[in-house]
């Protein structure tokens, strides 16, 4: 009696499979060994740190910076404007700008806490990267969206396997951590988000007018807004500025200069440094009142309760973003 056939793939998709768990199940191994406690670990290679936390965190308040994030374990939500997106050990989160986030941690807990690690994007390497090797420009128009979720493939946690096992041999770092991290770079810009991050390289157009715009905000932060000074900054007209403003961040220059402004009052008055009055004049509030509105609104309590929830708890929740 003959035997059913078996499909021509199924083991080279079955070996696929185990060799992507096999990887993430390493990776997971040294970003827990890098990552000992719960909180944020910087590397000795610039730009990589380790992510680690033992269960779900509240809503935290931060700025992502042009990065690359594979959750190795566990899973984060991230909000920014009124878009969510949600990645895991399956998904990575690719930062493409300077953006200001809300954040938690969903899936995590003492047997399998949540586990990441992040490589921050150089523009310039990026850039370098797309020319030398001839990579297809991104369509300027319509610009996207700075932050996006996408499928983690097995050539991209290698590479990063590699990038992060060379911490071991710090003589060999500075020479192969920069090819390890030119092809991670180059498998995002070929992969399935490649078009964002190839945008993101560009030098000119409405993708870099964005770019220097949230970098004058950034700078200016505590200082009055005015749509009309910053297109004339960034060489845009008022109306194009605002269009693509929120095309990539998900919200308007006032409303992101808004969200920086009470993440750093936030972070005064968790320091210990200011009341909740001297940090709303410090971030250029002129009305405690409406500093305590809009606080209130973002975080979900008024200063002083909020403070004093973070202070209370587990000081390492507020590094979860």
């Amino acid at each position: 009696m003959s035997q059913p056939a078996v499909p021509a793939d199924a083991v080279p998709r079955d070996e696929a499979a185990g060799r992507l768990a096999a990887a993430r199940r390493a990776l997971a191994g040294c970003i827990a060994r890098h990552a000992p406690a719960d909180g944020a670990h910087p590397s000795a290679y610039p730009g990589l740190s380790f992510v680690r936390f033992s269960g779900p965190s509240g809503s935290n308040c931060g700025l992502y910076r042009p990065s690359l994030t594979i959750a190795a374990q566990g899973a984060k939500r991230v909000e920014l404007g009124e878009s969510v997106y949600e990645y895991d050990e399956r998904h990575f989160l690719l930062s493409s700008f300077d953006l200001p986030v809300q954040a938690r941690i969903t899936c995590a807990s003492p047997v399998e806490p949540y586990l990441c690690v992040a490589l921050d994007i150089d523009p310039q390497r990026l850039g370098e990267l797309v020319g030398e090797h001839g990579l297809p420009p991104a369509p300027e128009t319509p610009v996207m969206r700075g932050l996006a979720v996408g499928t983690t493939p097995l050539d991209l946690i290698e590479p990063m396997l590699r990038l992060v096992r060379l911490l071991d041999t710090p003589e060999h770092l500075p020479v192969l951590g920069q090819l390890a991290e030119r092809e991670i770079l180059y498998r995002v810009l070929t992969g399935e988000l490649g078009r964002r991050l190839r945008q993101a390289a560009l030098s000119a157009g409405a993708s870099s007018q964005i770019a220097r715009a949230i970098a004058w905000i950034k700078e200016h932060y505590t200082a009055p807004l005015r749509i009309e000074a910053l297109a004339q900054v960034v060489n845009m007209s008022p109306s194009s500025l605002h269009h693509h403003f929120k095309a990539v961040t998900a919200m308007s220059p006032l409303q992101f200069q808004k969200q920086l402004r009470l993440r750093e009052a936030r972070m005064l008055m968790l320091s210990g440094l200011l009341d909740a009055g001297s940090a709303a004049r410090r971030v250029g509030y002129e009305s405690a009142s409406q500093f305590s509105r809009e606080y209130s609104r973002l975080f979900g309590s008024p200063p002083s309760r909020d403070v004093a929830r973070l202070r209370d708890g587990d000081p390492a929740q507020t590094a979860a973003v």
